[in-house]
């Protein structure tokens, strides 16, 4: 199957349960972001890979314009609906792939991409049309679950979300994110790093696949009782699995 086939058919699947995710929805990351942007009403914005919409909703709140761009009609329906929700006016939705974006040169003030460059086969060849698409002294805000620096840990980690969801590629460690952005020609302004608690059963629970999830909650249970914390923290809580995403956020400005 083609890999930008495999995201359609993964996210549409994963739509309802992905808009709805508390973890993903949680608001304090959320704010970092839009913080991170310096969107304010005089700012186009793209939100690129926008999913459900839910940096897309904050954005819009702040800027002028916002553009929100998916790859799965599915997701751009929920993006639809929060917005409309919020009784936002001012966000444009467009479908299309993050590889060959459908504007303009040097047409945004603003762009944000979150949980997305990890689903990328050419992240280089995303963050160049990003940047091809931004005006000069235009913003990008890449933020993105990031695995362990330790190569053994990050394939490990990295394995563990292939079977989960095979539209994952590659969690990048954030020294070679970071190294994407500015192999882009984009200037790192900031970076920053959090750990986000997560939930097994809730993490799964998202790609709403049973057949998938029964027997990868037996590797992880089995990881976790061998001690092997696969970079992310995996453990068993009172018998409940347990881990962390840690979160990698670069602010960079096109010269």
């Amino acid at each position: 199957m083609d890999h930008l086939q495999r995201i359609k058919q993964e996210f549409a699947r994963q739509a309802a349960g992905f808009a709805t995710s508390a973890a993903l929805t949680e608001r304090a990351p959320i704010q970092r972001i839009i913080d991170a942007t310096g969107a304010d009403p005089t700012k186009l914005a793209l939100d690129l890979a926008c999913g459900p919409g839910i940096v897309t909703a904050e954005l819009a709140a702040v800027a002028r314009e916002v553009v929100a761009l998916d790859l799965t009609p599915e997701m751009l329906a929920k993006a639809r609906e929060r917005c409309a929700k919020a009784n936002l006016q001012n966000v444009t939705f467009r479908e299309g792939s993050a590889t060959k974006l459908p504007f303009p040169e040097s047409h945004f003030d603003v762009v944000v991409t979150r949980a997305a460059i990890h689903h990328f086969q050419e992240p280089g060849s995303v963050l160049g049309e990003a940047m091809r698409v931004m005006r000069k002294g235009a913003i990008l805000v890449v933020a993105d679950v990031v695995s362990a620096e330790l190569a053994e840990k990050s394939a490990l980690q990295n394995a563990i979300e292939i079977l989960r969801d095979p539209s994952h590629v590659r969690m990048y460690p954030a020294s070679e994110l970071a190294s994407l952005v500015q192999g882009s020609g984009l200037t790192i302004e900031k970076q920053e790093t959090w750990d986000q608690p997560r939930a097994f059963e809730e993490w799964a629970g998202i790609v709403a696949d049973p057949e998938r999830i029964n027997p990868l909650r037996t590797i992880v249970q089995a990881l976790a009782r061998a001690g092997e914390d696969a970079g992310m923290g995996l453990s068993a809580d009172g018998g409940a699995i347990v881990f962390f995403h840690r979160w990698h956020l670069i602010v960079a400005r096109k010269p």
